[in-house]
This record gives C-alpha cells, structure tokens and sequence, in this order.
C-alpha cells in the first residue's frame, strides 16, 4: 500500500512539466513581434538596454520573494559574465537592430539557429560529432538561403543585409555561452545566476548604448514601449526563464531541446497576426527546413 501514492503521483510531474514548456515557447515566440512593435518607440540598443533594466529588477525581485537572493560563488563568476555578455548582451543588441529590417517572424528564425552554429564550434574545441548532426547543420544552412528568397534578396539594402547578419550573429553568440555553460561545473543554478547575469547585461547595454547611440531615446508616451518593456523585459524574459530552467530538470534534455523548436513557429504565427507579416513560400518552406535541421543536430546529440 506505500507504493501507491507514488504510482498515482508520478504522472503529475512531466504533466507539469509540459504546461511549463508548452507556456514557455509561447512566452518566447511572443516576443518577436512585441520587438518590433517596441521598436516604433525607441531606439534598438535603448530598447535592449531598458529590457534587460526591467529584467534585472524582476530577477531580483522573483528570488527574493523565493527565498533564494544569493551572491554567487567566486566558482560561477566567470559563467555569469559569458552568459550576461553573449547570451544576453550581444544577443538582445544583436537581436532588435536584426529585427529593425528584418520581419520578426523571419528574425525568430534566423537567430534560433544556435544549434547549427554549436556544431562546427563543437568540432574546433575538439568534441566528438556525428555526421547526423554535420547533415542537420547542412539541411538548416540550406533552409536559411530558402529563408532569404535569394531571388527577390536585395543585396543593395544595406539595412536588409545587415540585418539578416545581425540575426545569424545573434544565434552564433547565444551558442558560444552554451558551449561555455555546458563546460562549466555550476555551483549555483541558472535561475540563482539569473539577476546577477542580467546586471552584467544592463551595465554593458547602456555602456554600448551610450557610445553606439548617444542620440537613442525612449518614447515614454507611446504605448509600444511599455508593452515591449512589461511583456518581455518584467514578464516574458524572466519567467519564461523560470520555467525554461524548471522544464529542463524535469524532462529529458532532448524532448525540452525538440520542444523549444516550437518558438520560431509561435513566432511567426504571432508576427503574422500581430504586426501582419505576410505568410510566403519561402517563409514557410525556409522555416520547415531549418527547424528539421535544428531537429535532426538535437536528435544526433540524443
């Protein structure tokens, strides 16, 4: 009879676990296209730098109301500041001057390619990969050229360009503080560094802000940047992380890492009904491409 509890228990949690995961790739995906509209009211590395303000201050403010405000050991410092750098820094900066010129739902996509770029990085520091994940980084390379309508590219719109490498930049930065995290022997949790790495990612913002837009402005009166800042900066980012660190210790590392893939498409759904982004052959195509791609590298780690 002890053994039954547990037995009706057990199911409970990866249930759980999967309204988490379920919540947050909608959290994520939703915020391609509140970028863009914050963007109608700010500058793009003001905008990074004011969402990554608000979400120190909710960091803070959610491990304190859990009991769990710590300084990090001396061990984790060199983590916090890779990840505050180029998981945070680089990749919200990266990220919004990308989507500038770039349709949100495109850009989720474009910068969602970390996994393929983690794959030639993983071969430069010596770890062993297999060719199903060398064919993945071809199918997803092959799926961002679709992406790009290379027909109708415009190679003299310099923002257009720039704003396709900004994105496959981004995707490039968030895969070197993986390659670190997961080389790291944590001391602490992600979630407890968490407000210590959106400081660093604050200070460095506004410094970048200051130097590479000195004339960037915040529109206090328009309503596109409290929505940009309250959803992604005090909501989505933090507690979309919250859950994103709570999946991952519930579920298989490969059915969280398939799941997640379910973001570039929240947002593109969400960017065509929010900022109306047209729905194309190449968009659709380019897309399906690059996430088996993503998929197939995922399922070659497993």
């Amino acid at each position: 009879m002890s053994t039954a509890p547990v037995t009706r228990a057990a199911p409970s949690v990866p249930r759980a676990a999967r309204l988490q995961l379920a919540a947050t790739i909608v959290l994520f995906g939703l915020t391609w296209p509140v970028m863009k509209i914050g963007l109608m009211a700010r500058t793009p590395i003001w905008l990074a730098a004011g969402r990554a303000t608000t979400s120190a201050f909710t960091a803070f403010l959610l491990l304190a109301l859990l009991g769990r405000l710590d300084r990090p050991p001396r061990q984790d410092w060199p983590i916090i500041l890779s990840v505050g750098t180029l998981q945070l820094s680089s990749f919200f900066a990266l990220a919004n001057l990308g989507v500038q010129s770039v349709p949100p739902g495109r850009s989720g996509v474009l910068a969602y390619t970390t996994m393929l770029w983690l794959v030639p990085l993983s071969l430069l520091v010596g770890e062993k990969v297999g060719w199903r994940a060398i064919a993945g980084v071809a199918l997803g390379v092959a799926g961002i050229v679709v992406l790009g309508d290379p027909g109708r590219f415009d190679w003299h719109d310099r923002g257009v360009v720039m704003g396709h490498a900004y994105l496959l930049l981004a995707g490039f930065t968030w895969a070197l503080a993986i390659l670190h995290t997961r080389r790291h022997r944590w001391r602490t949790t992600p979630l407890d560094a968490l407000p210590w790495q959106m400081s660093v990612a604050t200070m460095l913002l506004w410094l970048l802000a200051l130097v590479v837009e000195p004339g960037g402005y915040f529109d206090f009166d328009k309503w596109q940047l409290w929505a940009a800042l309250l959803y992604i900066g005090a909501f989505a980012g933090p507690t979309g992380t919250w859950a994103a660190v709570s999946v991952s210790r519930a579920l298989p590392p490969v059915t969280t890492s398939l799941g997640m893939l379910g973001v570039p498409l929240i947002g593109i759904i969400s960017s065509v009904i929010l900022v109306g982004e047209p729905v194309t052959l190449p968009l659709m195509l380019g897309t399906s491409m690059v996430i088996a791609g993503i998929a197939i590298v995922i399922l070659g780690k497993g």
